[in-house]
């Protein structure tokens, strides 16, 4: 418990007020930070025991403020197994965040659109996820934050999604709802695993988030989740290419609408 004790520690020296909410903003959708009020911004590098974020369109920073009027700290990057890092690592910030007290946590991602209905730009709820990658509850548990076999029946939180459905059409905002799948990376997919996940039950696909909820509901902290679909990986013409960049850009053109949705969102907790 040592190094996320001192990795709380430290940052509750910059930022006292218990944040209700934590964030963690995917590939391309760092800029949501900038709609956190009266921000404190500080670098991973900064903070003991953190990784640094090496992926691209991840800034690496830990963001303390408000959003929707509610005391918030938000990770504008975050870290990938594909990188090298273990999962303790990769899943060290959301207990960290459960030691500084936060009840909810937000996850947002960039992901392939298996499913045939989905374009680029859409906004995708997660309503489950399957996982392909180690789960960060492997080893000795860790009773201060959770019990040795959480239940996984209700990932993410029922009750959000429909503030979420509600909000989304009080903002004139479209969004599908679906189920994530989770793998290791870094390797985009190739055609015949894109229709695998698909016919197992998939709707999306990416390299990250799993990990950060599984560890978050075995804290107790309620999740919402929400998938930015960059691209459309179910009809492949003979030009198609998975591009790291596109990705990026898709989801930065997706970025504003995420933002008030998290905001009206934030708002009803």
């Amino acid at each position: 418990m040592q190094p996320y004790r001192e990795a709380a520690h430290f940052l509750q020296q910059k930022f006292p007020q218990k944040p209700l909410l934590g964030i963690v903003l995917g590939s391309g959708l760092g800029k949501l930070a900038d709609a956190i009020e009266d921000p404190i911004t500080i670098s991973y590098r900064e903070i003991p025991h953190f990784a640094h974020s090496t992926a691209m369109g991840h800034k690496g920073n830990l963001i303390f403020g408000t959003l929707g009027r509610k005391p918030v700290v938000a990770m504008q990057g975050r870290f990938h197994y594909y990188e090298g890092y273990s999962m303790q690592q990769v899943t060290f910030p959301i207990r960290v965040m459960a030691l500084l007290g936060i009840e909810y946590l937000f996850v947002s991602n960039a992901a392939g659109g298996i499913n045939r209905a989905y374009k680029v730009g859409d906004l995708m709820i997660i309503t489950d996820h399957i996982n392909l990658m180690p789960n960060p509850l492997i080893g000795a548990n860790m009773e201060e934050f959770g019990p040795r076999f959480p239940d996984m029946t209700r990932p993410y939180d029922p009750a959000i999604i429909k503030i979420a459905e509600s909000s989304a059409v009080q903002l004139g905002i479209a969004l599908r709802k679906g189920v994530y799948f989770g793998g290791t990376g870094p390797t985009y997919e190739t055609p015949a695993e894109y229709a695998f996940f698909g016919k197992a039950g998939g709707d999306a696909v990416g390299m990250s988030t799993v990990p950060e909820v599984i560890v978050a509901r075995h804290c107790g902290i309620r999740v919402f989740g929400v998938s930015v679909i960059t691209n459309e990986a179910h009809d492949f013409a003979d030009d198609f290419v998975n591009d790291g960049e596109d990705v990026v850009v898709a989801a930065d053109q997706a970025a504003d609408r995420l933002c008030l949705l998290f905001t009206k969102v934030v708002e009803h907790l």
